[in-house]
């Protein structure tokens, strides 16, 4: 069996041309278009989104120990692929997406009265606690925190420091003021102010009565200056 001949014009040097040019595409050589990258090395942000949407509607939906890689991915409308392409396993990706919720940089409030400054706390911490995603997922994550390290540290950085911090400015506000005396503990300020809130709307999950962020900051203010 015989190769056919080159044809004139069309053998040796131009495939030695191309195949030059083909390689110096590969190394990326001066002057070169460079490819878009594809597939995996593109995560697309609508596609990242809805995963993220996903796993706070399945958390609510079956909780943390029965929630699933499969389960997100239909949820989301995505391959699993897609899932692990992002997050190395269920615990890695709910860490990453509670800590992307942390409150930092969230403004103290300045009404220029301790109570106002309570009062408004309160509202937003009532209006957290009573989304119906965060009431269903944070008491689960604080069960599942108890045997993941992991996930403590994250609702602490999340959940905690910013809420602690913005009530040691409130504090500190109501000392300058003259409303506090000097030395007024802040964490003793959280848990009164925050506690029953918490008690309330995740623990018990009853609705609370008209008035009760008023009376409640009434309460608290008032356990504060004793």
């Amino acid at each position: 069996m015989t190769t056919p001949s080159a044809r004139p014009g069309s053998s040796g040097s131009s495939a030695s041309g191309a195949g030059a040019a083909g390689a110096a595409a590969r190394s990326g050589a001066p002057g070169t278009p460079r490819r878009a990258p594809a597939g995996a090395a593109v995560l697309r942000e609508d596609v990242t989104e809805a995963i993220r949407a996903a796993v706070f509607e399945e958390l609510a939906s079956v909780g943390y120990a029965r929630m699933s890689i499969e389960g997100i991915a239909r949820r989301a409308g995505v391959g699993k692929t897609a899932v692990y392409r992002r997050w190395k396993s269920k615990l890695s990706l709910v860490v990453d997406l509670v800590g992307a919720f942390a409150v930092q940089g969230l403004p103290a409030p300045d009404t220029g009265t301790l109570h106002g400054d309570v009062r408004a706390l309160l509202a937003v911490a009532s209006h957290a606690l009573r989304h119906p995603v965060a009431s269903q997922v944070i008491p689960d994550l604080l069960v599942e925190a108890a045997r993941h390290p992991e996930i403590a540290d994250t609702l602490k950085a999340a959940l905690l420091d910013p809420q602690q911090g913005l009530v040691a400015q409130v504090v500190r506000a109501a000392v300058e003021r003259g409303e506090l005396p000097t030395g007024a503990d802040p964490d003793r300020a959280l848990d009164l102010i925050v506690g029953p809130l918490y008690w309330r709307l995740v623990v018990v999950r009853t609705e609370p009565p008209k008035k009760y962020l008023d009376d409640l900051a009434r309460s608290a203010v008032a356990a504060l200056k004793a």
